[in-house]
């Protein structure tokens, strides 16, 4: 991918408490704050002071401050450049070519910081935030994070009409892409650096889109997404095109779709960047197993009994039972038992092929005991049959799938 132009002005970062970085033998981890712009020369001052002013008085880590002007044609980039001239923790990036996405993706792929954020010009979201968003970062808790004005903690002053759209458009990646994080479109995220550059290579998007892309990868990538409820204002001078964003973003979603099916809706990463996740607990699993379990029952009989108009039982069974033992495995694996990304799917498949075989036994045992006793049984009495043949499998499934192929203790 060919980057923009890019042009720097930058001073050397101090340590918070006004030593320098050369005097100090460990310094603290270093937390680097993009605030992507563009065309905002009146209010780019006040923000970076009061974000500044904040981090010098209350946070406790070094910190980099980073204005990326996305192609500003007003008087932009010289507030940045007299800012970062001025301030010792700021520093200018100009890019040629306009996209919030691109100029993260610029700064954030070159950034030497542990830990990279953003937030928006404006300070919409409370700065009190800041610290909760970036703690479970450093301390290697969790491998992003995100504000959230949806979390029940949140105290958020919006018109209705932002309201609807926001809970739409996030009610919509929970339905259609399985999202389990609340606010994708929040201007106020954070995440460990050597993760994100890892995601930066597979998201497509330079625009608004670009953060639900990163979200959904990560989340497919079997990664932690932090959510800190914030206190949020909106801003009546947005400039936020809502249409053209909505139908970028639907655009979007339809992309990350077709990849997701395509089998690869993640990345693979190395060991020391991916988090020990908590397995769910045995009430969930057993409601989501006996979900999954009847939906798959379900197809398994209409496939039988199509199946049935052209083959022997035995052999209608077999194609049936397969069939839906791939989607049983793969639904259990994401849903029951929370394992997400590519790593070790194949080796879970061919471990649950186990329970396939085991069902099969049970289900072709059944099946051949009836006609033996009876070869007159008709249809239904197969399927009776079957039914309580597949009930005795699903039990072993579930315990083989718990104690062995998805078990988080094994090595």
């Amino acid at each position: 991918m060919t980057q923009p132009a890019m042009r720097q002005t930058l001073r050397p970062v101090p340590a918070v408490d006004g030593r320098d970085p050369a005097d100090t033998v460990v310094r603290t981890r270093l937390v680097e704050i993009v605030v992507p712009v563009y065309n905002e020369q009146h209010s780019l001052e006040r923000c970076v002071r009061e974000l500044h002013a904040y981090l010098s008085e209350t946070f406790p880590y070094d910190y980099l401050i980073t204005v990326a002007d996305n192609a500003s044609v007003d008087g932009t980039w010289e507030v940045a450049t007299a800012l970062a001239a001025e301030l010792a923790p700021v520093r200018a990036v100009h890019l040629d070519l306009k996209g919030r996405g691109r100029a993260l993706r610029q700064v954030w792929g070159a950034s030497e910081a542990d830990v990279v954020a953003y937030m928006d010009v404006d300070l919409s979201t409370g700065l009190e935030a800041f610290l909760p968003l970036v703690a479970p970062l450093l301390s290697g808790h969790s491998d992003l994070a995100i504000g959230s004005r949806l979390h029940r903690g949140s105290a958020v002053v919006r018109g209705p009409k932002r309201e609807f759209i926001s809970r739409t458009y996030n009610l919509l990646l929970r339905a259609t892409m399985a999202a389990k994080f609340s606010d994708a479109q929040c201007g106020f995220k954070a995440g460990r650096t050597e993760v994100v550059k890892r995601l930066l290579d597979e998201v497509e998007d330079n625009a608004w889109f670009f953060d639900t892309e990163l979200l959904l990868l990560a989340e497919g990538s079997g990664l932690r997404i932090h959510e800190v409820p914030v206190d949020w204002v909106d801003d009546p001078d947005s400039r936020v095109d809502i249409v053209r964003t909505v139908l970028d973003d639907l655009r979007g979603m339809a992309r990350v779709a077709r990849r997701t099916l395509a089998g690869r809706g993640g990345v693979d990463l190395p060991d020391r960047v991916r988090q020990a996740q908590v397995p769910p607990g045995l009430g969930w699993q057993t409601v989501s197993f006996a979900v999954i379990g009847a939906l798959c029952t379900l197809a398994y009989l209409l496939l039988f009994l199509g199946l049935r108009q052209l083959l022997p039982a035995l052999a209608a069974n077999a194609l049936a039972l397969g069939a839906t033992a791939v989607f049983n495995t793969a639904a259990n694996r994401r849903f029951t038992f929370g394992v997400t990304g590519r790593r070790d799917a194949l080796k879970h498949q061919l471990e649950g092929g186990l329970a396939f075989l085991v069902g099969l036994v049970l289900t072709s045992g059944a099946v051949a005991v009836l006609h033996a006793a009876s070869p007159d049984a008709g249809r239904g009495v197969e399927l009776a049959v079957l039914v309580a043949a597949n009930a005795a499998a699903t039990l072993v499934r579930f315990v083989l799938l718990r104690v062995w192929v998805f078990n988080p203790r094994r090595s």
